[in-house]
């Protein structure tokens, strides 16, 4: 009999079933806290308004040295896109409509999905390994000994920096991206350029980039959130601020993606609910 018991107690499944069980509730917990981490960001975002000195830093570190990286990205999609589509279009006789395909393309999906995924790699990780060296260097626990609310300092600008300016960067994509696009087009495979803007005129309108700049919006809040609050819980040690600044990259691609998937199907149907006989294509 206790042969038996000794053998069920330490089975596979039951030690497989223990395993998920702690995983959920590891899960559950730290949906919790993150939501916590959000709701402090936003009481501090109502209640007092970042000085200068630590506003503007963000705003060059977010905007300013991202703009080549934001741009040479944009520049090369609108070029893949017209080497990707020209050679189907021209099997149907479409050519002329490349440049729909292109610029809709780049202000609904690519601009906005690429541009942020290339700020997680260089914002979010950076504000993960950033704040975790602050963290392991007990930086922060300082300020909040010297009377200093660290949410305050050091998160709330960051945060209003992607959140005001990834927007602002996934339009340079978006235009670079056009001009990309275009300059392939138009130059190399010999595009006639009246109809290749005529038809991106017809078929592209101010809600393709309203979505974009909406999508964008929610990106920006997500690559910041996720990579201070990586930071801010990093764990001990140079191999504790290295996961912490992949795990920002990793956790923020792929809320980019989920985000993207939401917010395309809310905006789609808001379109369809605004302009029920839908006025051109999506």
């Amino acid at each position: 009999m206790t042969h038996e018991s000794t053998t069920y107690r330490h089975s596979p499944f039951r030690d497989w079933v223990a395993d998920w069980g702690a995983a959920v509730i590891d899960s559950i917990m730290w949906l919790g806290d993150f939501g916590l981490f959000c709701g402090r960001i936003l009481w501090w975002m109502t209640r007092r308004r970042p000085k200068r000195d630590t506003l503007l830093p963000s705003f060059y570190q977010v905007g300013v040295l991202s703009l080549p990286v934001v741009a040479l990205t944009g520049t090369f999609i609108g070029m893949v896109l017209a080497v990707q589509s020209y050679w189907q279009f021209r099997q149907l006789g479409l050519e002329t409509r490349l440049g729909a395909v292109i610029n809709m393309s780049l202000v609904r999906e690519l601009g906005p999905v690429l541009a942020a995924t290339m700020l997680a790699g260089r914002v979010g990780s950076s504000m993960a390994a950033e704040l975790g060296t602050m963290r392991v260097t007990e930086q922060i626990d300082a300020l909040s000994s010297m009377g200093t609310n660290p949410i305050h300092y050091l998160v709330v600008p960051r945060v209003l920096a992607c959140l005001l300016l990834i927007p602002a960067l996934t339009v340079m994509a978006d235009f670079m991206g056009a001009v990309g696009g275009y300059f392939y087009a138009v130059t190399i495979l010999g595009i006639d350029m009246h109809h290749y803007w005529y038809n991106s005129k017809q078929f592209v309108g101010n809600y393709d980039m309203f979505s974009g700049l909406v999508k964008s919006l929610f990106f920006g809040i997500a690559i910041a959130t996720i990579g201070c609050y990586r930071g801010f819980h990093c764990t001990p040690g140079a191999e504790g601020v290295g996961r912490a600044s992949t795990a920002a990259f990793v956790y923020s691609f792929v809320m980019i993606l989920v985000l993207d998937l939401v917010i395309g199907i809310l905006l789609n149907a808001i379109y369809l609910a605004i302009w029920p006989e839908g006025a051109r294509l999506f």
